[in-house]
């Protein structure tokens, strides 16, 4: 797990904190679409970040201080999550990224952003952070969801797969590790082609990967196909079976950084079990005890 890692190399807990750029998406503004994917909401995947109208710097110091004033608490990612985050002028980009870089509790930044957008400057100005900030990482987080064209398609993604591909591969020529976000319970797919996207990333071979459970969120397009009865969310034991058998596909190499989430409760529509996610967590680590698997027990070279 991404708690495990950190632990070894920090000697303690790190926390995250998540960071609005105050940017937008290629799919929202015109330029592939208006409306996002179905799944997003208005907060761009961020509905747990920071205000926008607060700085980078004063968005993780009102964090760090809800935080620390819970536990002791010594070092943080700062999370861009919001939206698109490099998705802006350059200019721009370098600015908030310095911002978190230069914050002394912030031991590096993970950047959620699309494949089709880390065009040639952007990945030269992570290049040169990289570099530059030896001391601290920088992590890409790209948002996949699934292989299958098809259900692509419904979800509006709006890039091939030849495009992450290449987002990948340029990354991995740079040495910027990547973590790719993939969907559980996506309407129309089977555990088979689930675990047919958790092969093919075992071949891409991120450092990470994020294993979502589907949320249904007002006010979005997939709410509005759920409400007319269009799919069905996953049962809690069926989720907790789909999660097992991905992780005892996946190499034991890529760190896992998530394998569930918690909708806002203001915005969650279904399923309603997932509000509990330390129940959930608790659920899937005695499930996996009880059936001896482990990560990775199934993956095939």
């Amino acid at each position: 797990s991404l708690d495990y890692m950190l632990r070894e190399r920090y000697g303690e807990k790190v926390y995250r904190v998540a960071l609005n750029g105050g940017m937008s998406c290629p799919n929202r503004d015109g330029t592939l679409g208006k409306k996002g994917c179905i799944f997003c909401s208005q907060g761009g995947s961020g509905d747990f970040a920071a205000n926008a109208a607060l700085s980078i710097t004063e968005q993780i110091n009102t964090q760090i201080k809800s935080l620390s004033s819970k536990r002791p608490i010594h070092k943080y990612i700062a999370y861009f999550q919001a939206y698109t985050n490099t998705y802006a002028p350059l200019p721009y980009l370098e600015e908030v990224y310095r911002s978190a870089l230069d914050h002394p509790d912030i031991c590096g930044i993970s950047i959620a952003t699309r494949p089709d957008c880390l065009g040639p400057e952007v990945l030269a100005l992570l290049s040169r952070l990289k570099e530059e900030y030896h001391d601290k990482f920088l992590w890409v987080e790209l948002g996949l969801q699934t292989i299958h064209e098809e259900t692509a398609s419904y979800i509006r993604r709006g890039y091939p797969l030849s495009c992450f591909e290449k987002a990948c591969a340029d990354l991995r020529t740079l040495q910027i590790p990547s973590i790719v976000h993939t969907i559980l319970g996506l309407p129309g797919e089977s555990d088979t082609q689930v675990l047919q996207t958790i092969n093919y990333l075992n071949r891409i071979s991120p450092f990470g990967i994020k294993l979502q459970l589907l949320h249904v969120l007002a006010d979005t397009d997939l709410a509005e196909d759920y409400v007319a009865g269009k799919f069905e969310v996953l049962t809690l034991d069926a989720y907790l079976n789909l999660v097992i058998s991905c992780l005892a596909h996946l190499s034991p190499e890529i760190v896992i950084h998530r394998v569930t989430g918690d909708g806002p409760k203001d915005l969650l529509i279904a399923p309603k079990w997932s509000l509990d996610k330390r129940g959930v967590l608790n659920a899937l680590h005695h499930r996996m005890k009880k059936q001896d698997i482990r990560q990775g027990d199934l993956y095939q070279i």
